[in-house]
């Protein structure tokens, strides 16, 4: 093997961790602007330190995370039909994802709910196409991945037009592309189509968030000062040593740095205080904006009555073969396909927000 093999194994990849401040209630914050901006979402957790029995608003909240369809055998013409187009598209938010594909060696396609499809395809699938695009940021000097973007409600997208008659053709006739995706709708009010019936003709399931609930015991938990972001020596942790915590304890990985542990060598951030008990909940599915929006506000609401808790965190885990992360920013895998953000809400209502991506990511919003 030659040394510049060598040196690229050995490279450690680029990671990019961004942290603002704000406070949830004035008029200019931009938290839940930043949630929206976050389509594809996998998995969400919160943990509430000095809390044994989670409020039932809460639980409602969580309940209520509603359902999201799996629809096999999918081809992509068909969201891109008119009728769809009209049912959903026109009609609320509606979310599309393909399931199990691998956006650095498959074919991939999402659905925003601005109503942009887009396709991240090879060099083969691209050229057999025939669709205006361009070359993904992260394949290299010779392109062999492209991204194609299309508008559904771009005005001149309607039935008859050449537009629309020739994406039809494409990805209908000339190179038809089949999936399985997941799909989320979010409207408002009663709707004649539903997702079941209007897809009646293949094989689809209605599926609801996984939720687990546990309580962690005299857990080791830094201290943090809502207006040191970059914390205080013996007064307070910084931004960067919260989220390396805060993996630890999803993780599970034991804070106490034992001379007998073969795994970790990991301890808590000092300072810290050992809180007697501490909720933990995760959410996995695919879950939509607008469900973490409202649990979100209900985190906020819970520090509306005196608690023991000085802060709560919110931690969202975009999918890994996504191709985006935020807004129409191009997603890639790389080594992780790391796409996540976390709210640190504190008692008076500041926030941090962590925004992190891997290699192959812009920088986030």
């Amino acid at each position: 093997m030659s040394v510049p093999s060598l040196k690229r194994i050995r490279q450690v990849p680029r990671h990019l961790l961004v942290c603002e401040k704000g406070h949830a209630r004035h008029p200019r914050s931009r938290h839940a602007a930043h949630v929206w901006d976050h389509a594809y979402n996998c998995r969400v957790s919160f943990l509430i330190p000095e809390c044994g029995l989670l409020p039932e608003v809460l639980k409602s909240t969580i309940a209520d995370f509603g359902e999201y369809y799996l629809v096999r055998n999918l081809s992509v013409h068909e969201l891109v039909s008119h009728e769809f187009i009209d049912a959903f598209v026109k009609k609320g938010s509606c979310y599309a994802l393909t399931y199990n594909t691998k956006i650095d060696q498959d074919n991939t396609a999402a659905l925003l709910p601005n109503g942009k499809l887009i396709l991240s395809v090879d060099k083969d699938t691209y050229e057999e196409l025939g669709l205006q695009g361009r070359p993904s940021q992260y394949s290299g000097k010779k392109a062999m991945r492209y991204a194609i973007t299309i508008d559904l409600t771009d005005s001149s997208f309607h039935p008859d037009s050449k537009k629309h008659n020739r994406v039809l053709w494409a990805l209908k006739d000339k190179k038809p592309l089949e999936f399985d995706i997941l799909l989320a709708w979010y409207h408002t009010g009663a709707e004649e189509s539903t997702v079941m019936s209007y897809f009646s003709k293949h094989q689809i399931q209605a599926l609801k968030p996984k939720i687990t609930f546990s309580t962690i015991r005299d857990l080791q938990c830094p201290v943090l000062d809502s207006n040191e972001l970059e914390g205080k020596p013996e007064e307070s942790c910084s931004t960067e040593e919260l989220f390396e915590w805060l993996g630890a304890v999803w993780n599970q990985v034991s804070l106490d740095n034992k001379s007998s542990s073969f795994l970790s060598t990991y301890c808590c951030p000092q300072p810290n205080t050992v809180v007697e008990k501490a909720f933990l909940c995760t959410i996995t599915g695919f879950i939509i904006p607008e469900k973490i929006t409202q649990l979100l506000e209900q985190l906020c609401c819970y520090f509306g009555e005196p608690k023991l808790a000085y802060w709560l965190t919110l931690t969202v885990h975009g999918f890994a073969d996504s191709p985006v992360s935020w807004r129409e920013s191009e997603h890639g895998f790389h080594k992780g396909g790391e796409n996540l953000y976390n709210f640190v809400i504190f008692r008076n209502l500041d926030y941090w927000l962590q925004m992190a991506v891997g290699s192959y990511d812009d920088c986030p919003p």
